[in-house]
């Protein structure tokens, strides 16, 4: 008997997606409550199966909204549906997948999709079959609603697809989506070609043994008129780049030629999938060699494509004539806006930095902006170019430069600074003979009419720092210095500072008169120019560091920002870009902090205080008291993480003197994820500061901390994982009862896809270190982590806190070293990582390489190693001696 929905009950099911579409916050709430109650109910599932494929009659939104709700209630709770109701839902969706509304064939598409990522694609064997039958459909929405989901699968799930599990249906699938390259809807074309796409990085067998079939398909499309299509070849193109180059490099000349004209595509979408072709090119070895001769036609549209377009213009607001008159509105003033600490790991190159937030919603007010667009990738490809031809590039730059950068249409000579930016780290030495010219007339960009011309210069000249240091300082250097000083309060210039850090030990030398003018600027300066003056000399104290540690700089720095300190009350918001600008400093001068410490320390408890008390309040009287504003204690945390870290052994005493401990417990456990972030971050810094006191309160933290490893609130794990290793570091052996309500859940963290790296690393050193001091307990885990273990750290260069981590896990193979069997390539690569390890870790090394190497005999293990990459093989052998 096929179920049937009853009619009462299908009409509460209608009026409650009805009323969900009002937008009375109170009629939300309602539908909120309703949903939880019929969620108890299995068959509440079927209905809405129902109202999304079979009541033709009822709207569409209202339809979608129905499989909308079912795959929220499907993410959540499918594990829990009786069969039948599981097999109602997969019937109805592949019967339906064809529905004539190209929004209900999304909404059918995105539910198989989900049911699929929830395991089903084992238990679902007829899914993927009948998905490939139906795009033989003679009827369009058939075939399109098909590989609507069939894309949506393959871009969830390509590992799966091609691995053993499922009996690699790909070996079917690659096949027959190659045969619809030439359908005649670009639509289908474009999503068969789609689908393929997600298969080229992973380098799929099913695809590879295709190879050939696949690029021939590409160039027949290489001029379809549909620009999905065309952007959907591009990308293939670029990744073929990367994964198959043996295969296109026959064929590279035309690629060249078709690029070339793709890269001008009427379609900025298309324009910017081609460009990204000339970045990927620029990293194989055969780029100098097939690009040299085209490089005439490539640069010019390159720097064509490096203007702003109009649209950008529009959202910049930089079509504003004579801007530096007008007044800055509100939130134009928002110098780096305070994010809550997140503890990262120093990589290689760039220095992890404190605010590097890595949640997903940062709320830009320039998303479309900061989006990756033709003008950001043109100047990377130019700069990436710059890189391997050097100098040769010049002769096809310089006379397009001089056209652009003394243009009369601002937007021209933006872009031509740009350029002049882009290829400075790659045409340096070519470009010195020109910079006694060029310098002076960038300095002079700096007070253009235009806010975006003056960025643009700022950006370029600190492209140029070193040069400019390296000249006599009377020179380029002063007039260059004045001139920044000068727009420090310059809105679009809040980077001024920021972006010649390039050259801090240029700046050094100039601390005295830097801090003169900030200080005498500190006298004259308004509310709003007052928050972008802490925040220069914020960025100002991060840049320089301890160089900022000497008397006379304190004296001059300190006076002025303590009188504000004193000024404002406790609950004036000004407070937030103070603290933030005193935390800053405080890090910076270390010790030199300590005469000022006593009243800022007080003064950040007094604010957590306060606000927890005016939260109580709130919880227990609504009506009666306000919610408080809990940035006060999120920023108040941070500067007292400042603090720790910069006082280190110091704030011993202002901890053992206040209440901070139980305070610390209370905001632990805060609703909100930003309080519990900067919690943990200062749990950490006092762990590592003054564990004395961290100690009595460890069984009570413990807990809390293991609560809050849960990755989706990813800066709360985080730094929740970074404060367990620390604490691990300190209690050693006595950790010990604490393994299981931690090692879970760090395990599963290590173990899902998709974890932003900043997690994974410190996950995987927090791993380290509790197998360091409990070996006996963390040790049987092993074969459960140890390749994501090994994957996520070796890339960050070696510091004290990758020691701790490489040592727990030399000490946890030899607990255990049936664990590491299985993947000991890993390890060996990641040993290989270090460039310098102490002796006594080295040691360790050597003895697990060549324990391996002895047990398993000579000839298996050059066996074995036969996998190794040639790099790898080298270290090891030059290091190691294996």
């Amino acid at each position: 008997m096929e179920w049937q929905p009853d009619e009462q009950g299908l009409q509460q099911v209608l009026q409650l997606l009805k009323d969900s579409q009002s937008p009375n916050t109170v009629t939300q709430r309602a539908v909120q409550q309703k949903l939880e109650q019929l969620n108890q109910f299995p068959d509440f599932n079927n209905y809405l199966i129902f109202v999304l494929t079979r009541l033709k009659t009822e709207d569409e939104p209202t339809r979608s909204l129905s499989g909308l709700i079912l795959k929220n209630n499907v993410k959540a709770h499918y594990q829990n549906f009786p069969s039948a109701v599981a097999d109602f839902i997969k019937q109805e969706c592949l019967n339906n997948i064809g529905d004539p509304s190209p929004l209900i064939r999304a909404t059918i598409g995105i539910l198989i999709t989900t049911i699929a990522s929830k395991g089903e694609l084992q238990t679902w064997p007829e899914l993927l079959p009948q998905l490939c039958n139906l795009l033989n459909s003679e009827d369009y929405n058939t075939c399109e609603g098909s590989f609507g989901a069939l894309q949506k699968i393959c871009e969830d799930s390509s590992e799966l697809l091609d691995s053993d599990a499922l009996n690699r249906p790909l070996n079917i699938m690659i096949p027959k989506f190659l045969q619809f390259f030439k359908h005649c809807s670009p639509k289908i074309r474009s999503h068969a070609i789609a689908c393929v796409n997600q298969f080229i990085i992973g380098r799929a067998q099913a695809l590879m043994d295709n190879i050939d079939t696949f690029i021939e398909s590409l160039f027949a499309l290489a001029a379809d008129e549909d620009s999905e299509v065309r952007k959907n070849v591009c990308r293939a193109l670029v990744m073929l780049l990367e994964v198959r180059i043996d295969r296109l490099i026959p064929h590279m000349h035309s690629i060249i030629q078709y690029m070339l004209q793709r890269t001008q595509d009427p379609d900025e979408n298309v324009a910017l999938e081609a460009c990204e072709f000339w970045l990927t090119l620029a990293e194989q070895p055969i780029c100098k060699e097939v690009l040299s001769g085209h490089l005439v036609q490539l640069i010019p549209i390159l720097v064509n494509g490096m203007k702003y377009s109009e649209i950008d213009i529009i959202l910049l607001k930089g079509d504003v004539e004579e801007d530096e008159a007008v007044p800055d509105s509100e939130q134009d003033i928002k110098p780096r806006f305070h994010k809550s600490r997140t503890v990262t790991l120093q990589h290689e190159g760039g220095e992890g930095e404190e605010g590097e937030d890595i949640e997903e919603d940062d709320d830009d007010d320039d998303d479309t902006l900061s989006d990756w667009n033709l003008r950001k990738c043109s100047a990377a490809a130019l700069d990436v170019l710059a890189n391997v031809f050097r100098d040769e590039l010049l002769p096809h730059l310089l006379p397009l430069l001089k056209g652009l950068l003394f243009h009369l249409d601002w937007v021209i000579k933006e872009s031509g600074i740009l350029v002049l930016g882009a290829i400075a780290e790659g045409c340096m030495q070519g470009m010195v003979p020109y910079l006694p010219e060029l310098i002076p007339h960038l300095i002079q960009c700096l007070c253009d009419k235009k806010a975006l011309v003056r960025s643009i210069a700022c950006w370029t000249l600190s492209r140029y720092a070193h040069w400019v240091v390296s000249q006599p300082p009377d020179s380029y250097l002063k007039p260059l210095m004045t001139e920044l000083l000068k727009r420090i309060l310059d809105t679009t210039l809040q980077s001024s500072f920021a972006s010649n850090t390039v050259c801090l030990d240029s700046l050094v030398p100039y601390l005295s008169f830097i801090l003169d003018t900030l200080v005498f600027a500190f006298g004259k300066y308004q509310h709003k120019n007052l928050l972008i003056l802490y925040d220069a000399i914020g960025t100002l104290a991060d840049s320089v560091g301890h160089h900022l540690n000497q008397p006379e700089y304190i004296q001059k720095l300190m006076p002025p920002l303590i009188a504000k300190w004193n000024e404002l009350k406790d609950e004036d918001k000004d407070l937030f870009p103070l603290l933030e600008c005193l935390s800053s400093v405080a890090t910076a001068l270390q010790s030199g902090f300590l005469p000022y410490c006593e009243p800022v320390y007080q003064r950040c408890v007094t604010l957590v205080q306060k606000t927890l008390a005016q939260a109580m309040m709130y919880n227990q009287h609504p009506d009666q008291y306000e919610a408080p504003d809990k940035d006060f204690m999120i920023v108040a945390l941070d500067l007292l993480s400042g603090l720790a870290e910069g006082l280190g052994g110091h704030v011993e005493q202002l901890v053992a003197r206040s209440n901070i401990m139980t305070l610390l417990f209370q905001c632990m456990q805060d609703t909100m994820p930003e309080v519990r972030q900067s919690s943990f971050a200062l749990l950490g810094d006092l762990t590592k500061a003054c564990f004395l006191h961290v100690k009595p309160c460890i069984a009570e933290f413990m807990p809390i901390l293991g609560l809050n490893l849960n990755p989706e609130f990813i800066s709360v794990c985080n730094n929740a994982t970074w404060a367990i290793g620390e604490i691990s570091m300190q209690m050693g052996a006595e950790m010990q009862p604490y393994v299981g309500m931690v090692l879970p859940h760090l395990v599963e963290i290590i173990n899902r896809p998709n974890t932003p790296k900043t997690l994974l690393e410190n996950t995987a050193i927090t791993i380290g270190r509790l197998g360091f001091v409990c070996p006996q307990e963390v040790a049987p885990q092993l074969q459960n982590f140890i390749r994501p273990w090994c994957t996520s750290l070796r890339n960050i260069r070696d510091n004290e806190e990758k020691d701790s981590a490489f040592r727990g896990i030399c000490v946890m193979i030899g607990v255990n070293p049936a664990g590491v069997v299985q993947d000991f390539i890993f390890f060996c690569d990641a040993v290989a990582s270090w460039v310098s390890p102490k002796d006594d870790l080295r040691d360790m090394f050597y003895k697990i390489l060549h324990g391996f190497k002895d047990q398993v005999g000579e000839e298996n293990w050059q066996q074995f190693s036969e996998q190794f990459p040639p790099l790898l093989k080298e270290r090891l052998s030059a290091c190691y001696g294996v």
